[in-house]
């Protein structure tokens, strides 16, 4: 990867939908060789999905639960069980495995808290939980799926 491939995916990140003409413009190359870049950084899984982002809010999802989740089992089949039963709830929209005191965390988008209580009564049947903890987001502050591209180590 060097510095052009960083440019591209760094446009791309804010725009997927950019015209491959005005990305290779934009990134000073040809149309051909920009392409090539483009499918090769597919081909080699950096870019893993191109989607739409959709407004929360015009979906009826204003309110985001952040769900900390205790076990007292630590043991493969609990945890496949766990997986496969959370990831089954669409509100359900990241899955965490965690160091300390949590043993997973899970982001969930609902419109309201009786959404959430939906969501709660449908998590407590999936697996033996511990301990199930929520806070609820006031305000968000900064939500991005831009990456970082400061760490990438170029070539040459």
């Amino acid at each position: 990867m060097d510095k052009i491939d960083l440019e591209i995916l760094a446009l791309l990140q804010k725009d997927a939908s950019m015209p491959l003409t005005a990305l290779a413009q934009a990134v000073n190359l040809s149309t051909t060789p920009c392409w090539r870049r483009v499918q090769r950084l597919h081909d080699e899984g950096v870019i893993r999905h191109q989607v739409v982002l959709c407004d929360p809010q015009r979906l009826n999802l204003g309110l985001t639960a952040f769900v900390s989740i205790r076990t007292s089992q630590h043991n493969r089949a609990w945890m496949d069980s766990f997986i496969a039963g959370a990831t089954a709830i669409p509100e359900v929209v990241e899955i965490y495995r965690m160091s300390g005191d949590i043993d997973y965390l899970l982001k969930v988008m609902i419109p309201d808290i009786a959404g959430y209580d939906q969501v709660y009564k449908k998590l407590i049947k999936v697996a033996d939980l511990l301990d199930v903890s929520s806070s609820f987001a006031m305000e968000v502050l900064k939500n991005t799926t831009a990456l970082p591209l400061d760490y990438v180590k170029l070539k040459g």
